[in-house]
């Protein structure tokens, strides 16, 4: 497996994909229920493609992603040939960037002496949607670039 397995949640709002998965290897309900109970191993290495082709057609779009800690938060644009990263460092230690009152502290206060930025680019290994994943991993969540386009603007 080169991602992760889907979480129950997710595999049960994906069924109708899944569906079409097992179709297009010719596998009925009937049949994944027989493959369910008598190979178990079987039925989780599908679930572990399925869950590898979802991750690689998400992994494929994404342009963006936030990790946003108490202190500090990693804003990432992913682009064609390299991730740039946006990183803010709130030096407050009474500010929470995770909640609305210390997240308020900081759209006041983003040009004080309390705030660090720093700017950066990577070029992405061989496998760049490998290089996007093992940023999820960390905490990084899918967004739409909102709050990287803001600062991004900014500080340009």
């Amino acid at each position: 497996m080169k991602y992760a397995r889907l979480t129950k949640q997710q595999l049960e709002e994906l069924q109708p994909e899944f569906v079409n998965f097992l179709a297009s290897q010719t596998i009925t309900a009937e049949e994944w229920e027989t493959i369910k109970k008598e190979k178990p191993d079987v039925a989780e290495e599908e679930l572990d493609v399925f869950s590898d082709l979802i991750w690689e057609g998400v992994l494929t779009k994404v342009e963006y992603l936030e990790n946003v800690s108490a202190q500090q938060m990693h804003l990432f644009h992913l682009e064609e040939k390299e991730m740039k990263l946006l990183s803010v460092k709130v030096m407050n230690p009474d500010v929470d960037l995770t909640t609305s009152v210390g997240f308020a502290w900081f759209k006041k206060n983003w040009q004080s002496d309390f705030v660090e930025y720093l700017t950066a680019s990577k070029i992405y290994t061989e496998d760049k949607n490998l290089d996007k994943f093992n940023l999820i991993k960390q905490g990084a969540v899918i967004t739409k670039g909102d709050l990287y386009k803001w600062f991004d603007n900014v500080i340009s």
